[in-house]
């Protein structure tokens, strides 16, 4: 197949601006550019789906050139809701270091900022050069920008397509960029960018778009939506992001594994049929976890990951770092421990609701301290057994766990 279809075949492709592109990202040569704002300091998984259409370019014989916006990051971009709150201008120049950091650190690419041309731009001419060419009916039709106008919308976030524009045309006469990547929420400043060219230049450009990445609910993987997953390991470890991966609904699996991966479309067809053929041994989610850990953090990174997690399945938490359970255990309510008999500690702790009740968990073997089940009501509970003298884990029936820490 060609580099167009199977951009296809993966479900990359949700927009494209001109029939013409196809043969042209067939043929390889283009420059073009995808970019982000630093509204947060760290990637998320819906960038990282965007951000891999770099690499595939690239191979495909494009040049791509990535853009930290610092200027648009500082206006905010409309979301079809309601207005963004403004945030400080030192947060925004902090994201967009530790951005820029990470983007070069994950792709290898050329990063570019919008604020070095945007920043010194003078009103008159920010209106007569730009702002003559874009209709105000035209940027209204937007599909953002027309559902915002319910809630309303500022002047500052109205014009944050002809900010955006005012980038592709700068990259096109000063670094010949004829194309412009983003996910499908970004087509409507896509094309006014394609318009500002055409108006001024006579010359044309080109614009795609590419869906966005949604669980099986049809939420974005976003920090908006609450559920981001970080790119950064500090902000979400390995280890969380295996067991988002491990548990992904079979629905979205496939699809996960054409868009956020490099596997070759045979060998995701072949996890496909062995999949199909037993998902009780969940190979394709197996395969995802693997294939993006791996690629953003290393293959040290995920062997861990997997590690922590049969290990904290089997109850092994000795051998486990505190490190290493905090990040496993990072959800599980935390519970303040004094020192005493466990039928106690249960009851002060909130984990059983009377010493009643906690005895007859304790003589079921249903309460474990550290991996070890404990059937005597009396058993001392002190800090000398915490793990790291920090923390015991109580794990009360199967599937409910307690962080405990002594005071």
């Amino acid at each position: 197949m060609t580099f167009y279809e199977e951009l296809e075949w993966r479900g990359l492709i949700n927009q494209i601006s001109s029939p013409d592109l196809i043969e042209k990202l067939n043929k390889g040569g283009l420059t073009f550019y995808i970019g982000t704002d630093p509204t947060a300091d760290s990637l998320h998984l819906g960038h990282y789906s965007s951000f891999l259409i770099t690499r595939r370019l690239k191979a495909a014989g494009h040049h791509p050139i990535l853009l930290v916006g610092l200027a648009t990051g500082l206006i905010g971009d409309p979301r079809g809701t309601v207005e963004r709150e403004v945030q400080q201008k030192d947060v925004v120049f902090h994201n967009y270091e530790c951005l820029k950091a990470q983007v070069e650190k994950l792709f290898g690419f050329e990063v570019v900022n919008n604020y070095d041309w945007i920043n010194g731009m003078n009103v008159i001419d920010y209106f007569r050069d730009y702002g003559k060419f874009i209709n105000v009916g035209y940027m209204l039709s937007k599909d953002l920008v027309r559902r915002q106008m319910e809630s309303g919308i500022s002047y500052a976030e109205f014009s944050y397509m002809l900010i955006q524009a005012i980038d592709f045309k700068h990259l096109h006469e000063t670094r010949g960029v004829d194309l412009q990547v983003a996910g499908s929420d970004q087509w409507g400043n896509i094309t006014t960018g394609i318009e500002l060219i055409r108006k001024t230049t006579g010359e044309e450009v080109y614009g795609m778009t590419m869906p966005l990445v949604t669980d099986s609910q049809g939420n974005k993987f976003g920090k908006s939506e609450g559920n981001a997953l970080w790119l950064d390991k500090n902000r979400t470890s390995p280890y969380e992001l295996y067991q988002f991966l491990i548990n992904t609904e079979d629905s979205c699996i496939i699809s996960y594994l054409k868009r956020l991966t490099f596997l070759t479309p045979e060998q995701i067809t072949e996890i496909e049929a062995e999949h199909g053929a037993h998902p009780e041994r969940r190979l394709a989610q197996k395969s995802l976890a693997r294939e993006i850990i791996t690629d953003l953090h290393g293959e040290e990174e995920f062997r861990r990951a997997v590690e922590i997690s049969e290990k904290l399945f089997a109850g092994d938490f000795a051998s486990l770092s505190l490190r290493d359970i905090r990040a496993g255990m990072k959800n599980v309510p935390s519970v303040k421990l004094v020192p005493g008999a466990l039928v106690d500690v249960l009851v002060n702790g909130k984990i059983c609701a009377s010493k009643r009740e906690a005895r007859e968990f304790i003589g079921n073997g249903a309460i474990s301290l550290n991996g070890e089940v404990v059937r005597d009501p009396a058993f001392e509970v002190n800090p000398q057994m915490a793990l790291e003298g920090r923390v015991v884990v109580i794990r009360r029936g199967k599937k409910k766990f307690y962080m405990g820490e002594f005071a």
